[in-house]
């Protein structure tokens, strides 16, 4: 391994092993959820349980990645605020026209639907806590903050968003988060490296969790699992106009973030020389980060 490689993680092989860590770590504390379920309820513990299981997974990653490259710090500064309103409003476009109609393509097995209508009724206070705030702070520190940080590195950006997007679905563990985490996580991807700004991806995945938990109080789940995706938008022609509509928000927010990224000057943690995608001449930020541990 050469000294430039060394000094990184992970790499793509590492990366599938922090994924590993993660799916192990929900299996083995996937008890705390039949003993705490009657004692503090189903979302108290789903909390609980979620918190042990990722909070640990994080611990022990971050650990390693602070023997192997002496860094414990990410960078939670948003250096441009005006890109914020438009990670929230391109998310939720994402989420509603683009990824819900490819997931309800996606048949789901009589057997699942019930698990997931019992964790799609949880409308409470600890389930708000796990989906806005615990979720997207933690699968970020991790698939962002560590893994892409890490990718972004020793590899092009494409594929280093493609991996990191493609194990942040494969950790969710069934085809339909799957599309989801995908989707969100090379848009988060793409906002990450080029901002470098592990805040705006908690924005990202916050924004789209929101999203759901708010559609709880308003959709019947059970109704909604009898029904395609066209009668839900109440026709065709509706449908048609929902993922356009959508698409056409989506790429409006892209262009102004990339207007809004050419503003800013690039991340302080830049492509190896051969990939360079900046000009020789173009200033450099200054050394300190803006991180916090």
């Amino acid at each position: 391994m050469t000294k430039s490689t060394a000094a990184h993680y992970p790499n793509i092989a590492q990366s599938f092993g922090i994924t590993g860590i993660v799916v192990l770590a929900t299996l083995v504390f996937s008890p705390v959820l039949l003993l705490l379920n009657e004692l503090i309820g189903e979302e108290a513990s789903m909390l609980v349980y979620y918190i042990l299981a990722l909070g640990l997974s994080f611990w022990l990653v971050s650990s390693i990645r602070k023997s192997k490259t002496s860094r414990c710090s990410f960078n939670l500064g948003i250096e441009n605020k005006r890109t914020i309103p438009w990670v929230v409003i391109g998310t939720i476009a994402l989420l509603f026209g683009v990824i819900s109609p490819i997931s309800s393509l996606i048949p789901m097995p009589e057997s699942l639907e019930k698990a997931f209508m019992d964790f799609g009724s949880q409308t409470g206070f600890f389930a708000f806590v796990l989906m806005v705030i615990a979720a997207p702070v933690l699968e970020e520190l991790i698939f962002r903050g560590i893994i892409l940080d890490g990718l972004l590195k020793q590899y092009s950006p494409t594929k280093s968003i493609l991996i990191s997007s493609l194990l942040f679905g494969l950790v969710h563990l069934n085809p339909w988060q799957f599309v989801t985490g995908f989707i969100i996580g090379i848009f988060s991807g793409w906002v990450y490296y080029k901002t470098r700004s592990l805040s705006l991806a908690i924005v990202i995945h916050a924004s789209a969790n929101l999203s759901g938990y708010i559609a709880r109080h308003f959709i019947d789940l059970e109704a909604s699992m009898d029904e395609t995706l066209t009668e839900a938008y109440g026709g065709p022609t509706n449908l048609a106009l929902a993922i356009s509509g959508a698409v056409v928000v989506v790429g409006i927010c892209t262009y102004f973030l990339h207007k809004e990224f050419q503003k800013q000057l690039p991340p302080k943690d830049l492509p190896r020389p051969t990939e360079q995608i900046f000009p020789a001449d173009t200033p450099l930020p200054a050394d300190s980060e803006n991180s916090a541990q």
